[in-house]
């Protein structure tokens, strides 16, 4: 299975509280709910094809607790998203949790997270999707293990707050593969890990010249 991450994720790369006051307001986070003015019929359209593709999913403890507080009391079955969160087999990373709960929880996985990681991939099916859980997602992208990012950028400035990348994160570079812009603001990304270089631009006969290594 391809590993995707889905995140919604402000300008500054913060990605903590986005839907709601109350979501994370650890560390003292006030600004939580960030992302519900820009929530649109083309976020929606989205967000559903994103989990049009799943065939599993892939939660750190404080996303698959918020998740299942909230998505476990949608029963709309014409609800894509609490249909696949409620009826997918579920993968926790928890080191405190034994019995999560859940319907249709799979496993727990205590230790040994890329290794974990790397043998659900190796199974058939189509997606193993990870929303959120931006602890977990630290050690997947040092991992090398994140097949394709799907970002929903926020235009919004939040000054501090839980990112999405942490400071001293591998180094890494993207190929966009796709991007379009929701009618609320927001610009959706896809990126997908490319080779990582560097060059310079210098001054070449009274012209800008851009060098790249050969």
């Amino acid at each position: 299975m391809k590993l995707t991450a889905h995140v919604f994720v402000s300008l500054d790369g913060v990605m903590q509280g986005p839907g709601g006051p109350d979501e994370d307001p650890g560390g003292g986070f006030d600004r939580g709910g960030w992302l519900v003015p820009y929530v649109d019929g083309d976020f929606g359209r989205i967000v559903d094809g994103w989990f049009d593709r799943a065939d599993g999913i892939l939660l750190g403890r404080s996303t698959y607790d918020m998740m299942r507080a909230y998505w476990s009391r949608v029963t709309d079955p014409g609800d894509k998203v609490a249909a696949a969160l409620n009826g997918l087999p579920k993968h926790l990373v928890s080191t405190t949790v034994t019995e999560p709960g859940w319907q249709n929880t799979a496993g727990v996985i205590s230790s040994g997270v890329p290794e974990a990681v790397a043998a659900l991939k190796e199974r058939p099916g189509r997606e193993l999707q990870v929303h959120g859980s931006r602890r977990l997602l630290h050690t997947l992208h040092d991992a090398g293990l994140v097949d394709e990012y799907r970002l929903l950028v926020c235009p919004v400035v939040l000054g501090f707050g839980k990112r999405l990348f942490a400071e001293g994160a591998a180094v890494s570079a993207y190929t966009l593969v796709h991007s379009e812009a929701t009618g609320a603001g927001m610009v959706y990304q896809v990126l997908r890990p490319a080779p990582f270089g560097t060059g310079d631009i210098e001054v070449e006969d009274g012209r800008e010249a851009v060098r790249l290594p050969e």
